[in-house]
């Protein structure tokens, strides 16, 4: 019966040492072959297209363009390429961003030699792994509540800034060249998604939170 090819792999981390020490993981398993090393997410790139790996092993926080970004990129690019983000702490925001690019795993670096083997494994496989903390992260993410003003359009986003500069809805109207009842629509909607009530709490809250320029 004829062995299966190995898991071709591909690493991408700026910094050496790292790529030095995954390296040696890899080399240790028989059933795993490292195609190349990259330095950041635009070689990243380059080296997909030459070598077509597997699974890459993604690190998060790279000049140029980051984990999420270059993970986005090689998922759009080449679909049958399986990313395992690789990161030193469980950043939420990136863990999500991330996630949402397409990546299969979320592993951080202190991960032993056996669980980055049979991580890869699995991404192969088409299975995910997620490291314990960057779990916790996620659902902490999820749980939380959203920010005041998340859920604001474009359009309110510009209303509610020139509330904050003390227009009327007359003056706001002319500005944006609409009708008065128009903003007084939007000034509603702001009001009610903002949960307050009076333009005054509109504008402190816009303020305090930064949501608008």
């Amino acid at each position: 019966m004829t062995p299966a090819a190995p898991i071709r792999v591909l690493l991408v981390d700026d910094h050496d040492m790292v790529r030095r020490g995954l390296a040696t993981f890899l080399s240790v398993y028989d059933d795993l072959e490292l195609v190349g090393e990259a330095n950041s997410g635009t070689s990243a790139l380059r080296r997909c297209a030459e070598s077509e790996p597997d699974v890459v092993l993604m690190d998060l926080m790279m000049p140029d363009m980051d984990g999420p970004k270059a993970t986005a990129e090689i998922r759009s690019r080449w679909p049958h390429i399986q990313v395992i983000a690789l990161t030193s702490f469980p950043e939420p925001e990136l863990l999500q961003r991330v996630l949402r690019a397409g990546a299969i795993s979320y592993l951080l670096k202190n991960v032993s030699a056996e669980g980055l083997h049979d991580a890869i494994k699995a991404a192969h496989a088409g299975r995910s792994i997620l490291a314990p903390e960057a779990a916790q992260a996620l659902i902490q993410a999820t749980t939380k509540p959203a920010p005041p003003g998340h859920d604001l359009t474009t359009r309110e986003r510009d209303v509610l800034k020139l509330m904050v500069e003390g227009l009327n809805n007359v003056e706001i109207a002319d500005r944006l060249v609409v009708s008065p009842s128009t903003i007084k629509t939007h000034v509603s909607s702001i009001l009610t998604k903002l949960g307050v009530a009076s333009r005054t709490e509109a504008a402190t809250l816009s303020v305090r939170h930064r949501l608008v320029d």
